[in-house]
């Protein structure tokens, strides 16, 4: 019974159970009578909490310093220690799970697009060089003109690597409106969520191996940038 809240309810319960006095409910229990009369002020903050538990739901493998992110592209802004008592008390923690931690796809489901330069595709191919050092070749496809519009081979592709690809492509082809992925590690890092609140382009993330289940279409990234299943 150490929480001032736990203690304001024991003497409640004591002035109810035995009829006795608020003052002699507060001796009994070493109280002080100004804790037991204290009323919070705090805020419900209602409009956040389902803000949170909106996003939470939609993408059930964030924590709170991804939810934080989030909210702040929605135009809630709040401390990050708040952010994290709020989704304690919501119970919205993930639960830990063996093997790479990845989100889950979301389930919002999406049109195919109409013109180039609206939506782009993401995945990442692998092989291995001749000594036995493994490579990793990211594929960037418009999923319109099914055009290939880069493929960025490297021994290590870091979600900073891919925003910095995605900047460059940017540059030379101007804005888009999506980029379509699996949840890997990389593309679900702080790196990509904070590009995603800078320029405004929306992610969508899709299951490993289902891209006909969210996009509409039989496109797959392979090693030769793309194929029709």
């Amino acid at each position: 019974m150490v929480a001032p809240g736990v203690k304001r309810e024991a003497g409640a319960r004591v002035v109810e159970t035995h009829g006795v006095s608020q003052r002699r409910a507060c001796q009994v229990l070493a109280m002080d009578r100004s804790s037991v009369r204290y009323r919070s002020v705090r805020p419900d903050d209602a409009e956040a909490r389902a803000a949170m538990k909106a996003v939470a739901a939609e993408r059930r493998r964030f924590g709170y310093r991804r939810i934080h992110i989030m909210l702040e592209r929605q135009g809630i802004t709040m401390n990050l220690k708040k952010l994290r008592r709020l989704y304690r008390e919501e119970k919205l923690q993930v639960r830990r799970r063996g093997g790479r931690k990845r989100a889950l796809g979301t389930r919002r489901p999406m049109l195919v697009p109409d013109f180039p330069n609206v939506r782009w595709s993401l995945d990442f191919v692998s092989d291995a060089l001749t000594d036995g050092r493994r490579f990793r070749v990211l594929a960037v496809v418009d999923d319109y003109s099914r055009e290939c519009l880069a493929l960025v081979a490297d021994t290590s592709l870091s979600g900073l690597r891919v925003v910095r690809e995605l900047d460059a492509l940017i540059g030379r082809r101007g804005r888009l409106a999506m980029v379509v992925s699996d949840n890997g590690t990389e593309l679900t890092s702080m790196a990509v969520l904070s590009w995603c609140q800078h320029t405004g382009v929306d992610w969508h993330y899709i299951a490993p191996g289902k891209p006909m289940r969210d996009t509409g279409s039989s496109r797959v990234l392979t090693g030769d940038c793309e194929t029709n299943s």
